[in-house]
């Protein structure tokens, strides 16, 4: 049974920072990535990153700020948040796909985590 774990989630101050943590269960995948859904909008698209990490894509909402990177021998993804904003607020969902590129479409995803809370305060 495939399972993904979120955890790291938490209530941070404005400017600080969080790491989020996901571990699959069950099978490896090609791609791992993140999403994020805050209170009235759609799920959205965060980063992803190639089996061999060599590929990532971001939204530019946080690029600068978020960095992925996993650990295959653990098969797990990291995400680590750093200069946080009120509008990062959302719940965080880690999501996998069997398909090779680390594509933004939520469609794509085979897999998907029960998601994190993260809160930023201001």
């Amino acid at each position: 049974q495939v399972q993904l774990v979120e955890s790291g989630g938490g209530l941070v101050q404005a400017g600080g920072s969080l790491r989020l943590s996901c571990v699959a269960s069950g099978r490896t995948f090609s791609t791992m990535g993140w999403f994020r859904q805050a209170p009235g909008k759609e799920r959205e698209f965060v980063t992803a990153i190639s089996w061999s990490g060599s590929r990532t894509n971001y939204a530019d909402s946080v690029k600068g700020r978020f960095t992925i990177s996993r650990d295959n021998a653990k098969n797990t993804v990291y995400l680590q948040m750093n200069s946080l904003k009120p509008e990062d607020t959302a719940v965080y969902y880690c999501a996998a796909r069997t398909g090779i590129g680390p594509v933004t479409t939520r469609m794509d995803y085979d897999y998907w985590g029960q998601g994190t809370q993260v809160t930023v305060s201001s």
